[in-house]
């Protein structure tokens, strides 16, 4: 085997490996492949391709969203002095409930 056809090799097989959904040694036991080759190779394809394994590893940027400020809620003074505040228009269905068991 050139060494071309073991580059060409290897790709299809990291290709295929990662649709597979497996882990590297499930996939590598399941084809008959040595596994310190196989990590060798996807090392070697990962420096150079180093955008397609940053995308492939699944992680996306989360943004915390800022909390809402007390403005716009509104409180419920009940006679038995008893208070209910934090009511807002998404919460409404839930202050009903607790007002029928009340």
């Amino acid at each position: 085997m050139t060494q071309q056809e073991r580059v060409q090799f290897w790709h299809q097989q990291i290709d295929a490996w990662q649709m597979s959904g497996l882990s590297g040694q499930a996939f590598c036991k399941q084809h008959d492949l040595a596994y310190h080759r196989f990590v060798y190779w996807r090392k070697k394809q990962r420096r150079t391709q180093p955008d397609q394994s940053a995308s492939a590893a699944g992680f996306v940027r989360v943004v915390r969203a800022q909390p809402t400020s007390l403005a716009g809620q509104l409180t419920l003074a009940l006679p038995n002095g008893a208070s209910i505040t934090g009511i807002q228009a998404d919460n409404v269905g839930l202050l009903g409930a607790i007002l029928r068991q009340l």
